[in-house]
């Protein structure tokens, strides 16, 4: 009986649209998560705690995310990320699956058929 696997460099990530993003003249992007809902309300309000989070990506996770456009997979994403930075990428899929993973757990991306979103 053949096993029914899937390859992760096949998988097509999606940016989440819930998250506002912006790219500076260098081509660093910035997430911008807004905090709802009620446990947000009472942590703003008792602890101080910012209504939006500004998460700032490096330059290989700003790379990527300006490539995540849902069309490409995971493997093609690879290849252009070693176009771009060469042998300063490696080692490569170790790390991108990482991130990905990473960018995935706090719902910054997804895969279309494999995860629910809003």
């Amino acid at each position: 009986m053949a096993k029914n696997t899937k390859n992760y460099l096949d998988f097509v990530p999606v940016c989440n649209q819930e998250f506002e993003w912006t790219a500076d003249r260098d081509g660093l992007v910035t997430v911008h998560v807004i905090h709802k809902g009620i446990c947000a309300a009472v942590a703003q309000k008792v602890f101080h705690t910012p209504r939006i989070s500004h998460i700032h990506l490096d330059r290989y996770g700003s790379y990527l995310w300006q490539q995540i456009d849902g069309k490409k997979d995971v493997g093609q994403l690879a290849d252009a990320m070693r176009d771009h930075f060469g042998d300063a990428a490696e080692p490569l899929y170790d790390r991108l699956i990482q991130y990905i993973q990473t960018l995935r757990n706090h719902r910054f991306v997804f895969f279309p058929g494999k995860d629910r979103m809003k």
